[in-house]
């Protein structure tokens, strides 16, 4: 399989959009989310999303292959909450292995079906690790600022296990997205580099922190460039942002991480901010037309899409950055 490392000298990667809002259209009821597998569960299931990796399958599929069709290079699998630490809240915590490379083994079957039919343009699996729902740095409890939910090590160990069950269900690369905390990022890199030292594999990996507020910090209280400095001692393939802001607002921070890293740089904003219902109204031509300043200023490597997006914003994307050069990589050699 060609190298991603090459190809992103070549040209600008599109990322997928968003898995949660392309589920919302199938309207899975609470049965749905079960399956036959999990019909006797104890706690309720809807809106565990990743759990539709075993339950609907083909619908996971679907939405793997519309975004390929769309001009994506990289699909993200279906596991944003796939660690034991956030499937505690369904009391899933056994299933987590399953969840990560089943959803891992459905996306690299559709990215295989697309690199067969068309072998100049290789697709990628992109094995999602996300935040959790606890924060390492932070206490949950304003009148006990010295308490944390979780531990550095109980985030590691949980991490090691969703990587190896992304790995062993094909993925190609790892994205740790959706960065609040860095201390939560740091375990799960912790975690990658150990297993890559087990196995004796290299893994690319990508690294993408979120910026929560106008501030322009993340929620931990790092601003880009710290965000950047805290996470460069690990080999990694690219870094940037996603989520919480709309493209435009991403413009400043990507201007300070491009200028200060020899990486990749990453960006897949929200498709705008989010109106008074939690629903995102940018058409995929407004999204486009904001991402377009990224390209201009040759900001970016990988490009695509967060909450709100659609085949429809990934289209428009890809079709845009045809037309550019990806922002220069230095050689590490």
């Amino acid at each position: 399989m060609s190298n991603i490392q090459d190809i992103l000298k070549e040209r600008i990667l599109v990322l997928d959009g968003a898995m949660g809002t392309m589920l919302q259209r199938y309207k899975f009821t609470e049965e749905d989310f079960r399956g036959e597998r999990f019909k006797d569960w104890k706690s309720p299931l809807q809106g565990n999303n990743d759990l539709l990796s075993l339950t609907q399958p083909e619908a996971i599929a679907e939405v793997h292959r519309k975004y390929f069709e769309a001009g994506a290079d990289i699909v993200e699998t279906n596991t944003f909450s796939g660690t034991t630490i956030a499937m505690a809240d369904y009391d899933m915590e056994e299933v987590v292995y399953d969840l990560n490379y089943e959803s891992a083994r459905i996306a690299k079957e559709v990215a295989n079906e697309f690199t067969e039919k068309e072998p100049h343009k290789p697709r990628f699996v992109a094995g999602s690790i996300g935040p959790t729902n606890k924060t390492a740095s932070m206490s949950p409890d304003v009148n006990d600022p010295g308490f944390r939910a979780v531990s550095f090590d109980e985030l590691r160990l949980a991490y090691k296990q969703q990587v190896e069950a992304l790995l062993d269900g094909g993925s190609d690369l790892l994205l740790v997205e959706t960065i609040f905390d860095t201390l939560n990022a740091k375990a799960a890199l912790f975690a990658i580099e150990e297993v890559k030292e087990e196995r004796g594999v290299d893994v690319p990996i990508m690294v993408s922190g979120t910026i929560t507020d106008a501030s322009g910090r993340t929620l931990s209280g790092q601003t880009a460039e710290a965000f950047l400095i805290s996470i460069s001692h690990i080999p990694i393939l690219s870094v940037g942002f996603n989520c919480a802001l709309g493209a435009n607002q991403l413009v400043p921070h990507l201007e300070v991480i491009s200028a200060k890293t020899e990486h990749a740089v990453s960006a897949h904003p929200n498709a705008g901010l989010p109106n008074a219902f939690g629903e995102y109204d940018e058409t995929p031509e407004q999204m486009a037309e904001q991402i377009k300043e990224y390209v201009e200023k040759g900001l970016v490597n990988i490009v695509g899409g967060c909450c709100g997006t659609t085949p429809e914003h990934i289209k428009a994307i890809a079709e845009l950055v045809k037309q550019f050069t990806p922002r220069g990589i230095k050689d590490k050699n």
